[in-house]
């Protein structure tokens, strides 16, 4: 099996992009290679023929074949390559080639001659027109492929960054939930969290009747549509059975949601902290009930070194509060935190009619089970704090909680079997969706996603917006922080209005 790359971008990453010009150093020869960067960004939206000029000397592709026709699921005829010649950014582009494009399998490192060719869009898709045969030499085969970790929101911003690139879509889920006789034939819309895309699945291929997975990994291609005002639209191909990975066959919906907290109001913080959770489904804390668990790890926080106990810690590194009192009804917000029930504390708007499940004076008594009184629940600054909510009274070591956030990244967090347990939300994964391995602690593996703290002593609410499908059971569009300075006379509708968390 050969080794595969993967470049997983940031969720909120840029890519700068610099011009084509190349430096002219005396002495020095113009390669006879032209990035695949450089060919898209000379589109302007007409056929250009390429030449000396226009490649700057160049005349030639050196590229690596993406393309697999095997599973007849591409758009036929097109040979499809990629290559990082500029700034390390992968693209790629299609060169229709007819029947002979099936001739070429992914790994062939190949030498394509363009120069007199056409860059031309034709039908979305970026194309060189004209290449034949004749003009591509195979230098080798089997080689490694870069394959990029992309989400979906990324190629809906960016269509044309991403067209012919080849990607994988992580935690892919179909909406609406495939039924058991569901196969990947057709038109589906496909959900990563980021964004929807259309995964097209042609009815002849291969893998046509293969069936449709609650949650998978898609490895593939996306090739551009053009709406009739010029608007590129992608859409997502699989090429053969092989680039379908199975997740999970198991629906896990949250039943509480972290949807945004106060951790540092304008004027002292004592006993005014709180966070805003929603329910997924109808809760009688009487009956289920839950706890809300604190981490702070200054570096003065005691014990000190990597949690042996996790979230079970206790003295002043983790704070519980359990929550065995009232309900909450599906798609609402609830609170926990100070028994000051103040927006932005001292003198401000009092919401203390809104639903609190526990308010709970943190100042003067120490935590149910664990966790010593402290003048600051949350930190507001340095090492890491997280908050993580548990479906049980009692939690311990081995305790996994149903959502849990992290805020910054310092301090003695994981090592070995220590550390704080995630669960599977938007941010985190118990195990890598790429390499299938387990992780089941902040800081492990692909863990590493935090919030940034804000200014402090200004009164920032920290909105986690996004959108939550108990159906799906998962957010169809991940929570991000959207910082909210509240006044002392901002009203809820602040904290609950638009920007919010949503149940779809």
């Amino acid at each position: 099996m050969k080794k595969i790359f993967i470049y997983a971008f940031l969720l909120s990453s840029l890519i700068s992009l610099w011009g084509c010009e190349k430096d002219n150093y005396p002495g020095a020869e113009i390669s006879p290679y032209v990035a695949i960067m450089d060919i898209r960004n000379l589109y302007r939206g007409q056929d250009l023929v390429l030449n000396n000029d226009n490649l700057k000397g160049g005349h030639s592709l050196a590229a690596m074949v993406v393309s697999d026709h095997s599973g007849g699921n591409l758009p036929e005829g097109l040979l499809v390559v990629q290559d990082a010649r500029r700034l390390s950014a992968m693209r790629g582009i299609s060169i229709p080639l007819g029947a002979d494009a099936a001739s070429f399998v992914p790994g062939d490192s190949v030498i394509i001659h363009i120069d007199g060719k056409t860059l031309s869009r034709v039908n979305g898709i970026l194309e060189i027109k004209g290449v034949t045969k004749g003009d591509i030499q195979k230098v080798s085969s089997d080689n490694s492929l870069t394959i990029m970790r992309v989400t979906i929101g990324q190629m809906q911003a960016n269509p044309d960054a991403y067209e012919s690139v080849l990607s994988v879509i992580v935690k892919g889920t179909f909406d609406p939930l495939p039924k058991p006789t569901d196969v990947l034939s057709g038109d589906k819309t496909l959900n990563d969290g980021f964004g929807d895309i259309i995964l097209h699945t042609e009815a002849n291929a291969t893998f046509a009747n293969n069936k449709a997975f609650v949650n998978a990994n898609y490895f593939g291609i996306a090739f551009n549509s053009q709406s009739k005002e010029g608007q590129l639209i992608p859409q997502f191909r699989v090429r053969t059975g092989k680039d379908v990975v199975e997740l999970s066959s198991e629906i896990q919906v949250a039943p509480v949601l972290i949807t945004g907290f106060m951790s540092d109001v304008a004027g002292g913080d004592g006993n005014y902290e709180y966070v805003q959770l929603m329910a997924t489904t109808d809760i009688d804390f009487a009956k289920t009930p839950y706890a809300f668990v604190v981490t702070n790890n200054a570096n003065a926080s005691t014990p000190t070194g990597y949690p042996t106990n996790g979230w079970a810690t206790g003295n002043m590194r983790t704070y519980k509060m359990s929550l065995s009192q009232g309900t909450a009804k599906k798609g609402t917000f609830f609170y926990v935190g100070g028994a000051g029930k103040l927006i932005n504390g001292s003198g401000s708007t009092n919401i203390s009619s809104s639903n609190w499940i526990r308010a709970f004076d943190y100042t003067k008594n120490d935590g149910d089970g664990f966790g010593l009184k402290t003048g600051g629940l949350f930190a507001n600054s340095g090492n890491a704090f997280g908050m993580a909510i548990f479906k049980d009274s009692a939690v311990t070591a081995s305790s996994t909680p149903v959502d849990v956030i992290f805020i910054s990244t310092g301090g003695s967090l994981y090592s070995g079997n220590k550390g704080y347990r995630i669960a599977n939300t938007d941010f985190y994964d118990i195990v890598n969706p790429i390499t299938m391995a387990q992780q089941p602690f902040y800081r492990q593996g692909s863990n590493t996603l935090s919030l940034v703290y804000n200014t402090a002593d200004l009164g920032y609410f920290n909105m986690l917006g996004g959108v939550y499908n108990p159906a799906l059971g998962k957010w169809v569009r991940a929570r991000s922080q959207n910082n909210r300075l509240l006044t002392k006379s901002s009203p809820l509708s602040d904290i609950e209005g638009e920007g919010a968390t949503v149940l779809k």
